[in-house]
């Protein structure tokens, strides 16, 4: 997505909501019930629930709780990246980017680390640093199709589209009907306003087994731009708590506020052949 595509100030804000939700499942963690992750194992506290089950209030807790794990050792590898994880999942990009280059530091030849550090740049808006990070922890000989699929987010961030689909497609390669990757790659012509293509692949990756709340989300958001907003909040509450479905609806419903916004993309899709 480039500025000079962006059709007025309200189709900008929307815009900007889309990137952040793709950025959100590429990467793995944000605020909210997105891309929540089991915790690295090691010498760590134990969490007295699911990361996944976690409130607001209760991933602060645990941040605290790690995070004074890895005051107290600074080197430890698990407290590191686990903490990191959860101040980027509690929404902390910026204290999540400072702790990832502390484990980087002690940790430089370390693939996860790296992928890890990356990631961090990334939600923390360091676009180019990241592709550049992600790049040295991918290796040649054994590709991660989720170091594929993060690179992928970030070139969408960057408005390049169409590089960031082939690393998609590369990454589905490695990982066949990964609904995370055909998510992102929905997103990507969500993007670019194709929303018809965007909807094909975001129902594919909803019909994937393993397929979470954000896919979901992804999807209700791509029906929703279409003006099939009844259909739209369907998806939005699929399998969720109802604390869960009415923080999805509420994002929903911010999201497709903005009628001017969805009307340009309407239009604008009318006019897509891919």
């Amino acid at each position: 997505m480039t500025t000079q595509d962006i059709l007025s100030s309200s189709m900008h804000r929307l815009a900007v909501g889309v990137a952040v939700a793709l950025m959100a499942l590429a990467l793995g963690g944000c605020a909210g019930q997105q891309g929540k992750k089991e915790l690295t194992t090691g010498s760590i506290p134990k969490l007295s629930k699911p990361v996944q089950s976690m409130n607001a209030t209760e991933l602060a807790a645990a941040a605290e709780n790690i995070g004074q794990t890895y005051e107290r050792d600074p080197k430890n590898r698990e407290a590191g990246l686990n903490y990191a994880n959860l101040l980027r999942m509690s929404g902390r990009n910026e204290q999540a980017l400072a702790v990832m280059q502390q484990v980087a530091i002690n940790h430089p030849s370390d693939r996860e680390v790296l992928g890890a550090y990356g990631k961090a740049q990334a939600a923390a808006g360091q676009l180019e640093q990241a592709l550049q990070t992600i790049g040295r922890a991918q290796t040649p000989d054994r590709p991660d199709w989720k170091l594929k699929s993060a690179e992928g987010a970030v070139l969408d961030q960057l408005g390049r589209s169409s590089d960031a689909r082939l690393r998609y497609r590369e990454a589905l390669d490695l990982q066949p009907n990964e609904p995370t990757i055909l998510s992102n790659l929905g997103m990507s012509y969500l993007l670019t306003k194709d929303l018809k293509t965007a909807e094909t692949y975001l129902r594919s990756a909803a019909d994937q087994p393993g397929a979470d709340s954000s896919v979901r989300q992804n999807l209700a958001l791509a029906v929703g731009l279409q003006g099939r907003f009844q259909e739209a909040e369907t998806i939005a509450r699929q399998e969720l708590t109802p604390e869960q479905a009415e923080a999805n609806v509420a994002y929903l419903r911010s999201m497709l506020s903005q009628k001017g916004a969805w009307t340009e993309l309407a239009k604008a899709d009318a006019g897509n052949t891919n």
